[in-house]
This record gives C-alpha cells, sequence and structure tokens, in this order.
C-alpha cells in the first residue's frame, strides 16, 4: 500500500470515529454528561479501555478536534464540565445521518429532475471541490462542471450543503420538467425510460 493510500485510510478512518463521537454527542455518551462530568473520565471504564490506552487517547483527540471545529463546546456548571452540541454540530450531525441513512428514494418517481448549479469563485476553489466531492458522494450526477443532477427531493440535503459551505448565494436548486437526452441519466438512477 502507497503512501497516499495509508494516507488516505488514515484519514477515513479518523473520519469515522469523529463521526462516532459526534453521534455519541446527541444519542449516548455525551448525553450522559449531563449527568456524569467530564466525557473523558467515562471512557476509561468501559471494557478493554485500561487508562493511557489507544482509544482514551483518540477520543480526547477527537473530543478536542471537534472542540476546535466547533461541532462541541464544554461547558462549566457547578464547578463540573459538560459536552454539548453546537449549531454547527447539528447540521453535521444531520448530514451525517442523511449519508448514513441514504436519501430517501419514494416509491414512485415524480418525473421531475432535481438540478443543483453553482458558480463558486476562484479564490475559493478549495470550498469549490469540496462541494463536488459532497455531490458526488451523496449520489447526484454530473452533467457540466457545475451542474448536478437528482432525480428525487433533495432542498433539505443542499440547504444543509449551502450552510454548511457558507455558500448560500452561490448555489442554485432547480426542479426541471424534462432534461433533453436524459436516457443515461434513467440507466444510471434506474428509472422508467420512456
Amino acid at each position: 500500500m502507497g503512501v497516499v493510500e495509508q494516507s488516505a485510510k488514515r484519514q477515513r478512518r479518523w473520519g469515522a470515529f469523529q463521526t462516532a463521537v459526534l453521534y455519541a454527542a446527541v444519542g449516548g455518551l455525551m448525553v450522559a454528561t449531563g449527568a456524569v462530568p467530564d466525557f473523558r473520565k467515562i471512557l476509561k471504564y468501559y471494557a478493554g479501555n485500561a487508562k493511557g490506552s489507544k482509544f482514551n487517547y483518540k477520543a480526547k483527540s477527537v473530543l478536542g478536534r471537534l472542540s476546535a471545529k466547533g461541532l462541541i463546546t464544554f461547558e462549566e456548571r457547578d464547578g463540573k464540565r459538560y459536552a454539548r452540541l453546537t449549531k454547527v454540530g447539528e447540521q453535521a450531525l444531520k448530514l451525517e445521518t442523511l449519508r448514513d441513512a441514504g436519501m430517501r428514494k419514494p416509491k414512485r418517481w415524480d418525473k421531475r429532475w432535481r438540478v443543483v448549479i453553482f458558480d463558486i469563485p476562484e479564490r475559493r476553489r478549495t470550498i469549490r471541490v469540496r462541494l463536488r466531492r459532497f455531490m458526488d458522494e451523496f449520489g447526484f450526477v454530473r452533467l457540466q462542471d457545475s451542474v448536478w443532477v437528482y432525480p428525487y427531493d433533495c432542498e433539505d440535503l443542499i440547504a444543509l450543503a449551502k450552510a454548511k459551505f457558507r455558500i448560500g448565494l452561490d448555489v442554485l436548486y432547480m426542479i426541471v420538467e424534462q432534461i433533453e437526452h436524459d436516457k443515461h441519466l434513467r440507466e444510471h438512477f434506474a428509472l422508467p425510460i420512456e
């Protein structure tokens, strides 16, 4: 395995770990911090996680990174430390939930295409690249450089993406009745060909 492959694998692993901790923030362990102070102290009591173990170290560093990204904050009340999900963290959690559950596909296609067009300036190239990767991950098909198509309702997802990348005015969401020569799109999404 090459250096680039190892680096990518490591990033995927860390991303999955961060996602797991973020999920825990809402659905499990971090919610428990409302009753139990300092989330880090809780981790050492789980089976197989002796003090100083690799998992403890990773969890502490992930919590720090999530805090640095603004996804969680730590609050002190009555001399105890609590973890809370921020608004940005809530949006990130919604995106992860959509990604894991897959976008909802209705039983019948309404024969309308959802088209997303964006025009992001060159000075914000990294945002543009991240948005393209995002669109690809969620199954959109690229028609042209900045024109992406999806057959089902995805307005909420696009609204979350606009907030996540801070590109509200640079992105347009359209519902289109017909696209010329759409056979390849229908085949890609396994839709009826007329």
